[in-house]
C-alpha cells in the first residue's frame, strides 16, 4: 500500500466516524429511533439518502435496540430515469425495499407553467404518496436525507422570504398526527456526505426536475452561505449551534415567552384603551411542502386539487 492510498484511507476513516457519531447523537439527542421501530428510509438515488441508508445500516448492526429499516424509492416516472438502478444496488447489499411507481412528473408539468419552480407542487404530491404509503404498511418511522446544511437554507428562506424564525425541524410530527418523520443527518455537513458518496461510489442518480432549476431561491441562499464559510471560517457551524440555543425572554414572541406579565402590576393585561397591532403577518416559507420563490420574488403557484391515478408497487 503507497503512501498516498494510506493517507486516503485514514481519511475516509476519520470522516465514516465522524458521520457515524454525528448521526448517532443526532438519533439520541432527538429520540428518532426506539426499539422495534419500522424506519422508512427515502431513497431518492441522491447522494444524501444514499450516505443515510449506509450510515443507518452501519449503526443497526452495533445498535442495542432492534429496528427494521426499509429502502423506499418513488419512482415518479421522469423521463430518462434509471429503473433498474436502485432495485440492483438494494438487491446487493441485502435491504428489503419498495419501489413505488407514481407519475407525479407529468402532473407537475402540466399544471405547473413553464418558467416557474416545480419544487412545492412535487413535493406535496411526494409527500402525499410517501405518507400513504407508510400508514398501509405500518411504518412507524419516516427516514429523510436533509442535512445541516438544508436546515440553514431552510432558515434563511423563512427569514428572508417569510418573516418567521423557523427551519427544518430534525423530528417533525405530521399535521394529521399519524407520521414521526426524523432527519437523521441534521448533524452532518453537506461537504462530508458529498466526500463520503463519492468514495463509496454510490450510484447516484441526477435530478433534472427540481433540485437543479437554476432559478430556485434557495440556491442563492447556498450560495449566500458557501460565500460565508468562505470569508468567515466557522460561521456555518456557529449558526447552527445558535438553532440549539434559543433565548425566548431575548426575541419578541409574545407566544414564547409572557412579555406582558414581566414586571407588570395589573396582572399582565393589556391595556384597551391602546390600538392593536397589525396581523398582516407575512406568509411563512412551509418547509413541509420545501416550496421555492423565484428569484425574482414572484408568488408560487398554487394548486387547488390535483387527482392522480392509484399508485402501483413493482418491486417488495
Amino acid at each position: 500500500m503507497t503512501v498516498a492510498v494510506k493517507k486516503q484511507q485514514v481519511n475516509f476513516n476519520k470522516l465514516q466516524k465522524r458521520l457515524r457519531r454525528s448521526v448517532g447523537q443526532a438519533i439520541q439527542d432527538f429520540n428518532m429511533i426506539e426499539d422495534g421501530d419500522r424506519v422508512m428510509v427515502c431513497l431518492s438515488g441522491g447522494k444524501d439518502s444514499f450516505v443515510m441508508l449506509d450510515i443507518l445500516r452501519k449503526l443497526q448492526a452495533r445498535a442495542p435496540v432492534r429496528f427494521e429499516l426499509i429502502a423506499v424509492n418513488l419512482d415518479q416516472k421522469q423521463p430518462g430515469f434509471p429503473e433498474h438502478v436502485l432495485p440492483e444496488y438494494l438487491q446487493g447489499i441485502g435491504v428489503p425495499f419498495h419501489i413505488i411507481e407514481q407519475d407525479t412528473y407529468s402532473v407537475v408539468k402540466r399544471v405547473v407553467p413553464e418558467g416557474k419552480t416545480t419544487c412545492g407542487l412535487c413535493s406535496r404530491l411526494r409527500r402525499g404518496t410517501l405518507y400513504t404509503f407508510a400508514k398501509e404498511h405500518g411504518m412507524t418511522r419516516i427516514a429523510l436525507g436533509h442535512h445541516r446544511d438544508d436546515i440553514l437554507e431552510t432558515l434563511f428562506l423563512n427569514l428572508f422570504h417569510g418573516g418567521k424564525l423557523k427551519a427544518m425541524p430534525p423530528k417533525l410530527l405530521s399535521d394529521d398526527g399519524r407520521h414521526v418523520v426524523i432527519r437523521p443527518l441534521a448533524y452532518c455537513r453537506e461537504r462530508d456526505l458529498a466526500a463520503y458518496a463519492e468514495a463509496r461510489q454510490f450510484p447516484i442518480i441526477p435530478c433534472n426536475l427540481c433540485g437543479s432549476q437554476p432559478n430556485l431561491q434557495r440556491q442563492a441562499i447556498k450560495a449566500m452561505l458557501r460565500q460565508w464559510e468562505k470569508q468567515f471560517p466557522g460561521r456555518i457551524e456557529n449558526l447552527f449551534v445558535a438553532l440549539r440555543n434559543v433565548t425566548p425572554s431575548h426575541l419578541a414572541d409574545t407566544g414564547l415567552f409572557d412579555f406582558a406579565g414581566l414586571g407588570a402590576r395589573n396582572g399582565g393585561r393589556v391595556p384597551e384603551w391602546l390600538p392593536g397591532g397589525g396581523d398582516g403577518a407575512a406568509e411563512e416559507w412551509n418547509e413541509e411542502e420545501n416550496e421555492a420563490l423565484l428569484v425574482d420574488g414572484s408568488a408560487k403557484s398554487r394548486v387547488k386539487e390535483v387527482r392522480l391515478p392509484l399508485p402501483t408497487l413493482r418491486r417488495v
